[in-house]
């Protein structure tokens, strides 16, 4: 097969896997405007009202509220915890380092469901805890970890170790030479970690649904509304502002992740 005909495959797949992936999410922006109850084409018209009503879903918006707060309280953690994680495994050969990294990369392999029961059963069972926020919190924590710590050790792994030296021979401490050296230095892949991070806890529902309590975040209330069909527009309109939202935030973060690149390049 000669080159071009191979270039001309893999163009075909290439757009072909770009539309799977982005149609669905065109589709339910296009039927958010849709002036009907119905999800159906031909559209009936072009309205606005679905958003406007959105103002007055006040459980709608104590929902996304929430995962607000838990999406910023476990992206914090998961940030900070994996920043170090990271910077152990990247400036460190310690006994058990291999087995280490094996076990923090489980969250990212282990079905989020399989999470979920395991965590219920040790916040239940185990600590006897109520199920909350927190305990939402913490699970999210627990698997963003391993995210932190790729894009934070993909950053660590190309920066020059002896600025680390050069700072320790000025006075500082190594502890010093991290807080004022690497992690400023790091900056664009910490918040591009934090992003990643924040998107992946706000869009979490299948570990999520089993260790909340009384108070949804916005997945966990969405997908409870589509036994409702009337209220089926309302989670389309904030699905479409989610999507959005979501999309802008991972093409920031990827931006960040690239600046630092080339700002360690120059």
């Amino acid at each position: 097969m000669s080159p071009r005909k191979r270039l001309s495959l893999g163009a075909l797949y290439y757009w072909l896997f770009a539309a799977a992936l982005y149609l669905p999410i065109l589709l339910l922006i296009v039927f958010s405007f849709n002036d009907a109850e119905i999800l159906r084409f031909p559209l009936s018209g072009f309205t606005l009202r679905w958003y406007r009503a959105l103002s007055d879903a006040s459980e709608l918006l104590a929902a996304a509220k929430n995962s607000l707060i838990v999406g910023v309280l476990s992206s914090l953690a998961a940030t900070a915890l994996g920043t170090m994680a990271a910077i152990a495994v990247m400036r460190f050969n310690f006994f058990g380092r291999n087995l280490f990294i094996a076990a923090s990369a489980l969250p990212l392999v282990i079905p989020a469901v399989v999470v979920g029961v395991a965590l219920l059963i040790l916040f239940r069972q185990l600590f006897d805890w109520e199920l909350s926020l927190w305990t939402v919190s913490l699970g999210h924590t627990v698997v963003n970890i391993p995210v932190v710590m790729l894009i934070v050790g993909a950053r660590l792994a190309g920066f020059p170790e002896n600025l680390e030296d050069a700072a320790m021979d000025l006075g500082e401490s190594y502890w010093g030479a991290l807080w004022r050296v690497t992690l400023p230095m790091s900056l664009s892949a910490l918040v591009a970690a934090f992003l990643t991070a924040f998107t992946t806890s706000f869009d979490e529902y299948a570990m999520s649904v089993f260790i909340i309590g009384k108070d949804a975040t916005l997945p966990v209330y969405m997908y409870s509304l589509l036994r409702f069909p009337r209220k089926l527009p309302l989670v389309v309109a904030l699905g479409g502002i989610i999507m959005s939202l979501s999309v802008v935030v991972i093409l920031f973060s990827e931006w960040l992740r690239r600046a630092g690149e080339k700002i360690h390049q120059t």
